[in-house]
Parts: C-alpha cells; sequence; structure tokens
C-alpha cells in the first residue's frame, strides 16, 4: 500500500504477469508472488513464441564467449536509502559502532599484551581500521550506496603504502559490487525514467543485475533486433545526497580513522562534489562515451561501446554489452600481455591529456575491461569526464619534460606559470614541490624500461604532502585534481601489473606531436 502508483503498475496488471513469465521462459531471473486479487491473463501464442526465440537467439550468440561479469557474492538486495534524513541514520549508526568496535580493538589488544605493528601503511596504525570496523564500513557505503561508496572506491585501488593488504582485501568488496535495489524499487525508476511501456523496446530483460556500483547498478538486456545491451539505471535520491554523504563520510573519517592530513583537501572536495554530479547525469555521459568513440574510432587496443539512445535518460544509461575482465583481474597474465596493457594504459593517458584535451578521469579498473579473445581493452563509465583548457596543457607538458630531463629550474618556472605556485612561496615549499614533481616525472626520465612493480612513488609522495600543505599559499588548479588523480590511477594500474616499459620515447613522440600540431618547432618552444 505505500509503493507508489508506478510500482503497483508493475507488481499487478497483465503486463507484470507477462514478463515475469518471460523471465521463467527464458531461464533467467526469478518469478516473483503477485497480489491474490489481481486479474492475471494467460500469455498469447504469439508473446509464448517471442519469448522462446528470444531465449534461442540469446543462448546461440553467448555460445563460446568469455563468462560476464557477475555480482560479488556478498552482494544483498537491500533498498537505497533515497531520503537525506534515512541516509544521516545510517552515517550516525556508523559512526557509534565504529566508537564501539574501536573500544573493543583496543581493550583486546591490551588484554593480550599485544604491541603495535610497525606497518609501513598510512591507514594501518589507527585502531579503528580493525578488520571488523573495516567491514562495518565497507557494509555501511555499499548499503548507502552514492557519493560515500565512490570515495570508499577510491581508497579501495591505493597500493601497500596507503593501506594493508588485510584491508585492501576488505576494501575490494566496495569496488567490485555494492548492494543492489529491490526489484519494486529499480522497476519504479525504469517507469518514472522511460514510461510505463518501456519493456516494448526489449525483447528480454533481466531482474537481477550483474553489477552494482556506486551510482548506479547494471542489467542484461535484449533489444528487439537481439543486440545484447547493458543497462545502468541510479539508485534513487543519490544525485540528491552528493555534497551531505561526502561530508558526512568524512567527518567520520576523519574523527575516528584519522586520515592522512590533506588526502581530502577543501577544494578538491569542491571539484569532486562537482564531478559527482556530472556522474549522475547519465545523458551528459552518453554524450561523453560517443566523443570518445569519435576520438578513438581505429583505435587498435582500445574500444568504446555504443550508446542506446533510446534506452538512455538521465537516470538510465544503455550502451552495447562487452565481455572482459577487470584489470586487476590480469595479474597472472604473461609480462609481455600485461606490458603491452599498461603501455597502452599510459599512451591513452597521454593522449587524453595533450592531444584530445579531453579525459576520461576516474581510474577504477573496472572500468577498464580486457578481452583476451581479441586483445583489446573495452573502455567504460565515461561519467568524469572533463576538458583541459589549452593555456593548462602548454604549461602541464613543459612541466613534465622539465621533470624527464631533471630540470628542477624549469620544473619551478612552469609550476609558476600554472599557477601551482605565487613566487611568494618559502624555500622549503618550493623544494618539496619540485622533488614531488620530479619523482612523478621519473618514469619518462630514463630511455631503460621502468620497473612500476619495484617503484614506491606513493609512498614518497605522501611523505611530502605534511610540508607542501604546511607552506602552500594558494590551492592547485582545478583541472590538477582530475588529472592526478587519473595519472596516478594509471601508474597504480602499471604497479599492480607489474609493468616493466618504456616510457621516455612514448612521452618524447607526445610531446613532439603536442607542439608540431600548434605550429611550432622544438626549438621556438624552449624560447618561448
Amino acid at each position: 500500500q505505500r509503493k507508489s502508483a508506478a510500482t503497483q503498475y508493475w507488481l499487478s496488471g497483465s503486463v507484470w504477469n507477462r514478463f515475469s513469465h518471460h523471465n521463467r521462459v527464458c531461464g533467467m531471473g526469478h518469478a516473483r508472488s503477485i497480489h491474490q486479487d489481481t486479474v492475471v491473463r494467460r500469455l498469447t501464442a504469439d508473446e509464448m513464441k517471442k519469448a522462446r526465440e528470444s531465449k534461442q537467439k540469446v543462448e546461440r550468440e553467448t555460445q563460446g564467449k568469455l563468462p560476464r561479469q557477475k555480482l560479488n557474492e556478498r552482494a544483498r538486495e537491500r533498498k537505497v536509502p533515497a531520503s537525506r534524513i534515512s541516509r544521516l541514520a545510517n552515517f550516525g549508526g556508523l559512526a557509534v559502532s565504529l566508537g564501539l568496535g574501536t573500544l573493543a580493538e583496543l581493550a583486546q589488544k591490551y588484554l593480550n599484551g599485544e604491541k603495535p605493528k610497525d606497518t609501513h601503511s598510512l591507514l594501518d596504525s589507527s585502531p579503528v581500521l580493525s578488520e571488523a570496523n573495516a567491514e562495518k564500513i565497507v557494509d555501511t557505503l555499499c548499503r548507502v550506496r552514492g557519493a560515500a561508496l565512490k570515495i570508499g572506491q577510491m581508497l579501495s585501488i591505493q597500493d601497500n603504502s596507503f593501506i594493508s593488504p588485510q584491508l585492501q582485501r576488505i576494501f575490494e568488496r566496495v569496488r567490485q559490487s555494492a548492494d543492489f535495489m529491490p526489484t519494486w524499487q529499480m522497476f519504479k525508476v525504469l517507469v518514472e525514467e522511460l514510461g510505463p511501456d518501456w519493456q516494448q523496446k526489449l525483447a528480454f530483460f533481466e531482474e537481477q543485475p550483474f553489477a552494482a556500483a556506486s551510482i548506479g547498478q547494471v542489467h542484461l538486456g535484449v533489444l528487439n533486433d537481439g543486440r545484447e545491451v547493458a543497462m545502468k539505471i541510479q539508485y534513487p535520491g543519490i544525485s540528491e545526497s552528493i555534497n551531505s554523504d561526502i561530508d558526512n563520510l568524512l567527518l567520520i573519517l576523519k574523527m575516528n580513522v584519522g586520515l592522512p592530513e590533506g588526502l581530502f583537501p577543501d577544494n578538491s572536495i569542491q571539484v569532486l562534489q562537482r564531478e559527482l554530479a556530472w556522474e549522475c547525469n547519465y545523458t551528459r555521459e552518453a554524450a561523453c562515451a560517443q566523443r570518445f568513440r569519435q576520438l578513438l574510432p581505429d583505435d587498435p587496443f582500445f574500444y568504446v561501446p555504443k550508446v542506446i539512445d533510446d534506452l538512455t535518460t538521465k537516470r538510465i544509461l544503455t550502451m552495447e554489452l562487452v565481455s572482459g575482465v577487470p584489470l586487476d583481474h590480469c595479474t597472472n597474465l604473461s609480462q609481455d600481455i600485461r606490458n603491452e596493457i599498461c603501455y597502452n594504459i599510459l599512451r591513452l593517458c597521454l593522449r587524453e591529456v595533450f592531444e584530445f584535451r579531453f579525459m576520461q578521469t576516474d581510474p577504477n579498473w573496472s572500468n577498464f575491461f580486457y578481452d583476451a579473445q581479441k586483445h583489446k581493452i573495452t573502455l567504460l563509465d565515461f561519467g568524469a569526464s572533463r576538458e583541459f583548457r589549452k593555456e593548462f596543457t602548454d604549461n602541464y607538458i613543459e612541466v613534465m619534460k622539465a621533470a624527464a630531463e631533471g630540470d628542477r629550474t624549469k620544473v619551478l618556472q612552469k609550476s609558476r606559470d600554472l599557477k601551482f605556485l605565487t613566487g611568494f612561496e618559502t624555500k622549503v615549499l618550493e623544494e618539496a614541490h619540485i622533488d614531488a614533481v620530479m619523482i612523478l616525472g621519473e618514469a619518462f626520465a630514463t630511455s631503460e624500461p621502468f620497473d612500476f612493480g619495484a617503484q614506491n612513488t606513493t609512498r614518497r609522495i605522501h611523505s611530502l604532502v605534511p610540508v607542501m600543505l604546511k607552506h602552500r599559499l594558494v590551492p592547485p588548479p582545478e583541472e590538477s585534481y582530475s588529472l592526478h588523480r587519473k595519472m596516478a590511477g594509471s601508474f597504480l594500474i602499471c604497479a599492480k601489473l607489474k609493468a616493466i616499459i618504456p616510457c621516455q620515447q612514448l612521452f618524447q613522440d607526445v610531446y613532439g606531436k603536442y607542439w608540431e600540431q600548434a605550429g611550432l618547432t622544438s626549438d621556438e618552444v624552449s624560447t618561448t
């Protein structure tokens, strides 16, 4: 009785009966109970024939394909808390639970006579981040989803210098799979976005999602022409709660976990909130995906799925279904294949910022699907795509070149041109800033293959953060937050796959092409 009229429409009547029978005939999904007083009619012969043909076509076309992505076995069907009050209640419950869990953890260690562990992980020294408390954080994030879960995903892809391997395994669930909506809540979004007759555009729709992430969950569908599609359906109330979710989660983590100072400075939070608002607009994401298809039409290693326009709205995004596995599942591939994957990831990253000046800035491993049969990577999730000003890239490419050449003076000069520095900073800050840039440029500084698996870039950068925060006079340019997140994520992919690849020539080729397109020679650039 509390459900909306749109939901009742789906839980009763001939349309629901036809669709649930369709699922049973196709052997997919689960039959749902309907109200006893519902008027139900039988399937017609034409409808039965269409269901059988749809099932047979799906079976024929899926034979020999790689296994599809599946929900994490721990994912549960739970209603998304859509109101701000209900979401705040979840965060409040987490805060109380973390406090009690921390007291229990400290008491147990005291009674057992345990000494603090000698750990090299920045987030492993806090008693709050015991495995039990980390499980509570993950459980809350997977329940509320949205912006809070997005931050959890950012933590999940960090390397061992940031969080311990044990905590990485716990946060892995955050990245792999959130909980998913009940069927009635999911159907309510479909009806509100596509209208009550949306199912007429599909020959088949699977009720249970095969993936659930921070902003929405993904379902298998089959168009009337037989093409398989992935339908991403946004959780209700997510876009309206971005700012409050981030504020609530960071307050809890700062009070209880003790996040490293400066991990989420105020300016980066504002950028993150704006980018999450972009990600909640699936119409914008569809346009970004179509733009990338135009930018990479014949790329030998990357593929961008096609958008299905008539099944795409602000809260529903439908694209052709692709096969493959996320990049973190590629650790057991041969060294040569891992090297090729990572080389192309860096190639794409450099092309995005310096050739396209348009970048997909979310480096989540699940946004890159490797298809072993085709030996290609499919690019997914374009919600956080953004443009870069030419003035910004003109100076940034020179900063990278100076770092690759070991020119500390030019790094400082171009950093001022970029507005990273004002020119009035202390010598301590200038040296720390230059050191950080030089560390990031190491991969491009040598003609020998760079061993990403042996590098400690993250730890060395984090050791400089307190100095830069204490003495910095102005926040970095807005574009740098997104760019550095993507570049750091690309480096983490290379480290995860233990790539050993030559990077110097790759950057030099991009550098030469950048100024060639601008109509300048290297000599002319050096005099500017």
